[in-house]
């Protein structure tokens, strides 16, 4: 058996790592000091047990306040609302948006048994209600769960007397955010659309 093999097959379990860049990996931690690859696996430890979602937003956090929620020169009438925290990191790499977050925490697929009371919605109407917001901005993948998604919680805010928009469509359809590069992101923060019934 070849002995990289476990540590190749926990490799390829990392999200884009296939057979090729697991073995590189593999590889590379064989080359470093035993101390540096303690340090790379204290580090996934620790980060892995510090981290909290912020009790506002529900981003990942170390705190019970992210720093966006935190930061008191940010936007306080926009609220973003998206599927998961990776995608706030794609949106905060364009410097465009200057807002506040919701993390939805999925999107609605009930094939895969996510169902709106799965996700964040309760949270998000609840905060809508109690701050004060002019516009939300739905940065979700352009995906039919994704369009589900924003048709969904659309109804839900019609009575709240909103701005409603949507990224435009310079994401490709079946994309997901995390994965655009900062120009095209940035093009399609801002050139957001209004939600049409």
């Amino acid at each position: 058996m070849n002995p990289l093999e476990p540590l190749i097959s926990e490799l390829k379990r990392l999200p884009g790592v296939g057979d090729k860049s697991a073995q590189r990996l593999a590889f590379f931690l064989l080359s470093i000091s035993e101390k540096d690859v303690q340090q790379i696996a204290t580090t996934m430890v620790e980060t892995r047990k510090k981290i909290v979602y912020c009790q506002s937003c529900f981003n990942i956090s170390l705190d019970d306040t992210c720093y966006i929620c935190a930061d008191e020169r940010r936007l306080q009438n926009t609220l973003c609302i998206v599927s998961e925290p990776k995608d706030i990191f794609a949106m905060e790499r364009t410097g465009v948006y200057k807002g506040l977050y919701h993390v939805l925490g999925g999107l609605i697929s009930p094939l895969d048994g996510v169902h709106p009371e799965s996700l964040r919605i309760k949270e998000l109407v609840e905060r809508l209600q109690h701050q004060s917001f002019d516009e939300v901005v739905f940065a979700i993948n352009p995906t039919v769960e994704g369009d589900s998604t924003i048709m969904y919680l659309s109804a839900i805010l019609e009575s709240l007397n909103l701005t409603i928009t949507k990224l435009a469509y310079g994401l490709p359809m079946g994309s997901d955010i995390d994965y655009a590069d900062e120009m095209t992101l940035a093009k399609a923060i801002s050139s957001r659309s209004l939600i049409t019934k």
